[in-house]
């Protein structure tokens, strides 16, 4: 569940509120009773792997330092596939 935070209007208080997505957003502040708005703040939500954007949407520059890294290439790859296709 995604925790959202809101401010009191009254008593200037920060609150942090762990809230379902379907949930209607609080409108009263639970200490003074005051109206609280919510906030928009950073998430702390981070992915961390291999990473999507890098393999599937990368600049070719940004592509090949990857392939280089691995220790493969895609000219070396494209290379072979002629290779192969020549030779029958």
């Amino acid at each position: 569940m995604p925790i959202y935070e809101y401010e009191c209007l009254q008593c200037g208080k920060n609150h942090e509120i762990m809230q379902k997505f379907s949930d209607e957003p609080l409108s009263t502040c639970p200490e003074c009773g005051g109206r609280i708005k919510k906030l928009i703040s950073n998430t702390s939500f981070v992915l961390k792997g291999s990473g999507w954007y890098v393999t599937d949407y990368a600049s070719p520059e940004r592509k090949k330092a990857i392939d280089s890294e691995k220790g493969t290439s895609s000219e070396a790859k494209t290379e072979t596939k002629k290779e192969a296709v020549t030779t029958k």
